[in-house]
């Protein structure tokens, strides 16, 4: 059995990329901060499916709440390992800069970004112990191109893309994938601000995209399928921005 963390696995894209493994014989760990009834609703989705998996609380911003709650996990598993880790957890604090208050970048660049290394770098060495893993981050259309008033999102995302890339160099020999997925404009509580009557003729496709479609393009990362697929950065954007 393999076994596939989700940061901010509770809802969104998240609970899509948790469903879309739950059909697959995977054990997912569904990492949440705190909303714990949606991470209860995504846990019994995930059964209803046939799959199986646990609640993993801790707020990735935080290296200590991190290694702690990662630490405890392997001591309940001895011999065991996180096989597969989609870096999903993030937040949007919009603002323009001149006006954007330091604790909204800073709590978007802890989040965002710092999260990625606390998580990964715990997980990974595992992975290249044991000469196999997937590490799929979801960074977004905003770090690619920067979007208006999302400063601090677009640094963060665009931060992560570079991370990606350079870690995949450093573990290909390990059999270990580093890539990305990058949503465009996708239906989640992220972005029900948002109009969509307004912001959808920008997009080639006409229509905002939903979470299962940014979930197939995760599980098809994960698979065997993808093996010399690293580095790389997916897009799922309607042809938004190519």
């Amino acid at each position: 059995m393999k076994y596939v963390l989700v940061t901010g696995g509770s809802r969104g894209i998240g609970r899509a990329i948790c469903l879309s493994f739950a059909s697959e014989g995977y054990y997912i760990l569904v990492n949440y901060n705190s909303n714990e009834p949606e991470a209860e609703n995504t846990l019994h989705q995930i059964r209803d499916k046939g799959g199986e998996g646990e609640l993993v609380k801790f707020d990735v911003s935080k290296l200590e709440e991190v290694e702690s709650s990662l630490s405890s996990w392997q001591g309940r598993n001895p011999g065991k390992y996180i096989q597969i880790l989609i870096n999903n957890a993030g937040i949007r604090k919009d603002a323009l800069i001149m006006w954007m208050k330091n604790e909204e970048w800073n709590d978007v660049m802890n989040t965002n970004l710092n999260s990625f290394l606390f998580v990964t770098r715990f997980l990974i060495k595992e992975m290249l112990i044991n000469k196999f893993g997937r590490i799929i981050n979801i960074v977004s259309l905003s770090g690619l191109k920067g979007l208006p008033g999302q400063a601090n999102y677009s640094a963060a995302k665009a931060g992560v893309i570079g991370a990606t890339k350079a870690l995949a160099q450093e573990v290909a020999k390990k059999n270990v994938t580093v890539n990305a997925v990058a949503p465009g404009f996708i239906r989640t509580d992220m972005t029900k601000d948002l109009d969509e009557s307004q912001l959808k003729v920008m997009i080639p496709m006409g229509r905002f995209g939903n979470p299962e479609e940014v979930a197939e393009a995760v599980r098809f990362l994960a698979s065997e399928k993808a093996s010399y697929i690293t580095g790389t950065v997916i897009n799922v954007n309607g042809g938004l921005y190519t």
